[in-house]
């Protein structure tokens, strides 16, 4: 197996949370969040991103219905990810990310025995759940 370097994206309107991972070890880290108007990131950070971590893959969290039907947020997340693999040549996967902000801020609770979600970086971890979930599914 060769190292493979990873960024994923917890795609939302307001913030998108941003996580790192590599695949020798199969772990996640949260790294930060991007502002979004309906969203639309700020691109010249996701490339500033994009440069300093050299991901060989991107992955976007597609956040499904519950039942694994197409939402409209999974429709704009899937725009996302166009647009990323669009704008900057980088190898884009999806990823079902159902429920992945609830348990980020479970964690938040649990790790930081708070509900203020607004200064913790709930969608960094969602993020990095989401990655996780990929290097789950890879086995």
């Amino acid at each position: 197996m060769s190292p493979r370097s990873l960024i994923a994206f917890d795609f939302g309107l307001k913030h998108i949370g941003v996580a790192t991972g590599q695949n020798i070890t199969k772990t996640a880290s949260p790294l930060c969040i991007l502002k979004a108007k309906e969203g639309q990131p700020n691109w010249q950070q996701v490339d500033d991103i994009l440069q300093q971590w050299q991901p060989d893959l991107v992955i976007v969290g597609l956040p499904l219905n519950m039942d694994g039907s197409v939402s409209e947020m999974s429709k704009r997340a899937m725009k996302f990810a166009n647009r990323v693999h669009g704008r900057f040549g980088v190898a884009v996967e999806t990823v079902d990310e159902r429920l992945s902000s609830y348990e980020a801020k479970g964690e938040v609770i649990e790790h930081h025995q708070t509900r203020d979600f607004g200064s913790n970086t709930v969608d960094a971890i969602a993020a990095q759940l989401i990655l996780q979930s990929w290097f789950n599914q890879q086995n």
